[in-house]
């Protein structure tokens, strides 16, 4: 893509001042359409040291209302970031829903610099490319337009320019040895920069290769593109195109799973065998978290099921095993606006662990496809495409190393209706129950064709579901503590 880019094209001062003119206001008057609008917008520049990528977004934003906008500034990751999957610092500065983000590079340093200079093998940096296409394509679908800005100068003028800054003593800092080693090996950054941007030319995020040479014609075709894309994509928003086709749900490695109504529900433990079972394996996984820490193992526990299954005691004999330093219980209730704003999955990648910690999450992103789709809170062809993007999440996940289990707390009909009279005839039990779980339960048929389906498509190598069978509580405990320890074991060697 790169050598498509025209390095001679110049601007006249008397050409640039009028298009100002004519940009500035236009952007300027965007503000509170867009926020109208419920458009997010990523506008990201990447592009060679010294092209202009800051006095780019120090111009581009001041025909932006303050209130409406954040900038953030890129580096490498830290050591702390490192713990975690290398998508998961990037999904922290994503805008809500009528605002901007302006990003000084972006998460393509974890495919391009990181590659040249941290040893990142190739087949590395594909499986990063593919989830950059992914994470991108996400955002798009959920409404965020992603505007990418590559600003591209000859190793020359690069020269050229490390050597003014650095022949003035008020900006000789801003020249590094870094700098000047990529200078002297501009031909192979080069390569990878134009490759990284071919794989990642995508009909949802476009790039857009500028030419940094001539600061007025960069700014000039910056402005446009910016102006022209958010007055298209708000256009596009008012006036929607009929539906396509169900949404493409993906190749995995799916493995599927029986339904629900071919699950056995017995098992049966006397309160002496319960207790024998529960302090050996709670001594197994006690055990096993110690050894997950000094590994750097990191472990996600999804527990979903019916109302009143058991969720919560069998979440509590999980952490009666571990260090409490060492793992979080995420309870997942209705989002918040913050998270209304944003991508369905951006509050779950808040939540992840660090390497060698556990999470816990007293249910999960499987709302999505689960109450979202029964109760009509999401559109079927919005609900449809998580199955995609949750076997997509899962995946990175367990590229990244993670021990994904999901269990599905089983009970039937009539032992939900004896729990549930149990608990509203108990003072000290009736904060547990509300009247949206009786809602629920006269949809219990249409939940289960909704969890049968949610099985078949996100049970996979890397993240199975369990059912549990929880009629007898103190059995289905045993089952998820005995899954966990295996799983584990397994894992450690």
């Amino acid at each position: 893509m790169l050598e498509n880019v025209n390095l001679n094209q110049k601007t006249d001062k008397d050409t640039f001042k009028q298009r100002m003119k004519e940009l500035k206001p236009a952007l300027y008057d965007l503000q509170q359409p867009l926020k109208k609008s419920g458009i997010s917008v990523i506008i990201l520049f990447e592009g060679w040291g010294a092209s202009g990528k800051g006095s780019m977004i120090s111009n581009l934003i001041l025909n932006f209302d303050p209130r409406n906008f954040n900038v953030h500034t890129i580096a490498l990751p830290d050591e702390q970031e490192k713990r975690y999957p290398f998508l998961w610092r990037h999904w922290q500065t994503l805008p809500p829903k009528g605002k901007i983000s302006v990003l000084d590079r972006s998460w393509y340093q974890d495919v391009s610099i990181s590659r040249l200079e941290r040893g990142q093998s190739g087949e590395e940096a594909l499986r990063r490319i593919r989830k950059i296409n992914a994470f991108e394509r996400q955002l798009s679908d959920n409404g965020t337009l992603i505007l990418k800005f590559f600003l591209h100068i000859s190793q020359q003028e690069q020269k050229a320019r490390f050597e003014k800054l650095y022949s003035n003593k008020n900006t000789a800092w801003r020249v590094t040895e870094t700098d000047k080693h990529r200078n002297r090996l501009y031909d192979k950054y080069y390569k990878v920069f134009d490759e990284v941007l071919e794989a990642t030319n995508t009909p949802y995020a476009p790039w857009y290769t500028v030419s940094g040479m001539d600061s007025r014609t960069a700014e000039i075709q910056v402005f446009s593109i910016v102006l022209d894309r958010i007055q298209a994509a708000m256009e596009a928003k008012a006036n929607p195109e009929p539906a396509a086709d169900l949404p493409f749900l993906g190749d995995f490695p799916i493995i599927g799973h029986e339904k629900l109504s071919d699950c056995p529900l017995g098992g049966v433990l006397e309160k002496d065998e319960y207790k024998d079972s529960l302090a050996k394996l709670q001594g197994r996984l006690k055990y096993l978290h110690g050894k997950l820490y000094r590994k750097r193992v990191p472990v996600i526990l999804v527990f979903e099921g019916w109302d009143a299954a058991g969720k919560g005691g069998a979440i509590r004999r999980v952490t009666e095993a571990l260090d409490p330093r060492g793992y979080e219980v995420v309870p997942v209730a209705a989002p918040s606006q913050e998270e209304i704003d944003r991508h369905y999955l951006w509050r779950f990648w808040r939540k992840l662990p660090k390497n060698g910690h556990v999470a816990i999450f007293d249910r999960s992103w499987y709302g999505r496809v689960l109450v979202e789709r029964v109760e009509n809170l999401t559109p079927e062809k919005d609900w449809r495409r998580a199955y995609r993007e949750i076997n997509e999440f899962e995946q990175g996940l367990a590229d990244w190393g993670a021990v994904i289990l999901k269990f599905w707390m089983n009970i039937d009909q009539d032992e939900q209706l004896r729990r549930f009279e149990m608990r509203q005839n108990t003072p000290s039990k009736q904060w547990k129950i509300t009247d949206e779980d009786w809602r629920n339960r006269e949809k219990w048929g249409r939940y289960e064709e909704a969890v049968n389906d949610m099985m078949q498509n996100t049970s996979t190598k890397y993240a199975p579901w369990h059912v549990i069978s929880s009629e007898d509580k103190k059995y289905g405990r045993t089952q998820v503590l005995k899954i966990i320890a295996e799983a584990l074991e397994k894992r450690l060697g």
